[in-house]
């Protein structure tokens, strides 16, 4: 992977993504591109609202105040062109968010740049754009609409699944082409095997860089595995994080419980999960991100 930026955690984001763009996309999708255009130059004094993913991004550019230096990057990239796109740019002016660099790509995807913008992440409303970010390579995921917001609190809080997320989706394979108990035996054999990482690693690693440029006891950054496994599947995981040497905060073994109710406790600003049942359930508490990647994912014949 490129690494355009240097040592900095880079986020890449799209319009929708980052703010409410409903209203406007409602009429691209109704009227087609021109009226789009035309509705998005009419209305670009108009500031606006904030979107499922503004918090995150407010949230990881406060960091470079607390380090007294540019740590992270975010970057907006979108479908627009820069015609249509200088709406988002004054609002983004007007919340003062520290974003400067954008790619603008005239409705074709912008993943082809996330390499050479050195990314990490990437998050968009954009289901197809997410699935060609994550075949390159990258970690990405489908911001869904509807995600409560947090009480303001300056500790940024990230969950995640484990298995098609953090980590390859190999047991996961097992499980649903076997069974539990087939699953089990599986992970117990292999509890000193390490897992194979899956499309979040990355972006986790570069996270735990990043946390621990902070004191311990001082850091705004808190990360958490919420998981549907149980004992005696967690030993794997826990061998395959200190293996990768990559601290959790907290880890979390449900044992299939749903995920929702520990997510709104743990008060996550944002949890990513490869299952779309998961994910709708969990959207009512928290903003989440659809990882469409591993078993779960793949189209049945």
């Amino acid at each position: 992977m490129a690494t355009g930026l240097g040592k900095k955690l880079v986020l890449a984001i799209s319009s929708r993504a980052l703010f409410d763009l409903r209203e406007s996309h409602a009429v691209y999708e109704t009227e087609g591109v021109g009226a789009y255009r035309q509705y998005q130059i009419e209305h670009e004094d108009e500031i606006l609202e904030q979107g499922d993913a503004y918090l995150l991004v407010e949230k990881l550019l406060s960091l470079n105040a607390r380090l007294e230096t540019s740590r992270v990057e975010v970057i907006l990239v979108s479908r627009n062109s820069a015609d249509t796109g200088l709406r988002v740019f004054n609002s983004i002016q007007h919340y003062g968010l520290d974003i400067t660099r954008a790619a603008f790509v005239g409705g074709r995807s912008p993943y082809p740049y996330l390499a050479a913008f050195g990314c990490h992440l990437f998050l968009s409303t954009h289901a197809e754009d997410v699935r060609s970010a994550l075949d390159a390579g990258f970690a990405a995921a489908t911001i869904l609409s509807g995600g409560a917001r947090r009480a303001a609190s300056a500790e940024l809080r990230i969950a995640f699944d484990g298995d098609a997320v953090l980590f390859s989706d190999e047991s996961e394979r097992v499980y649903q082409s076997d069974g539990l108990e087939a699953f089990q035996a599986s992970e117990r054999e292999s509890a000193r095997e390490p897992l194979r990482g899956g499309p979040f690693k990355p972006f986790l690693a570069a996270l735990n860089l990043l946390q621990r440029e902070f004191p311990e006891d001082a850091c705004p950054i808190r990360t958490a595995l919420v998981t549907a496994r149980s004992a005696p599947a967690h030993e794997r995981v826990i061998r395959t994080l200190r293996e990768w040497n990559i601290r959790l905060d907290e880890s979390l073994f449900l044992g299939g419980l749903e995920k929702s109710a520990f997510l709104e406790a743990f008060a996550a600003d944002v949890f990513f999960d490869d299952q779309p049942g998961h994910c709708e359930k969990a959207r009512d508490v928290v903003a989440t991100g659809h990882v469409p990647h591993g078993i779960s994912n793949e189209v049945k014949p």
